[in-house]
């Protein structure tokens, strides 16, 4: 599932984004700690905090396992 509608990304979901600096090399994978982005889709994916404090858009909803404290 990808990150463009706001409606499938909720705090807790492990996602892959990617960083402004990272957009050519690649992705990160974190949990979901904040929503950025407050319009209901956006083409490049939704802006997100992961848990870690990194920022960046959502390009694919890995898991909708719900387990905060995990980054790896």
């Amino acid at each position: 599932m990808n990150g463009q509608h706001r409606k499938d990304i909720t705090p807790g979901l492990r996602v892959s984004i990617t960083q402004k600096h990272d957009q050519r090399t690649g992705k990160r994978t974190g949990v979901v700690q904040d929503i950025l982005t407050t319009s209901a889709f956006h083409s490049r994916g939704i802006k997100i905090r992961l848990a870690t404090g990194e920022v960046g858009r959502v390009q694919e909803i890995v898991g909708t396992s719900h387990t905060q404290g995990r980054d790896d």
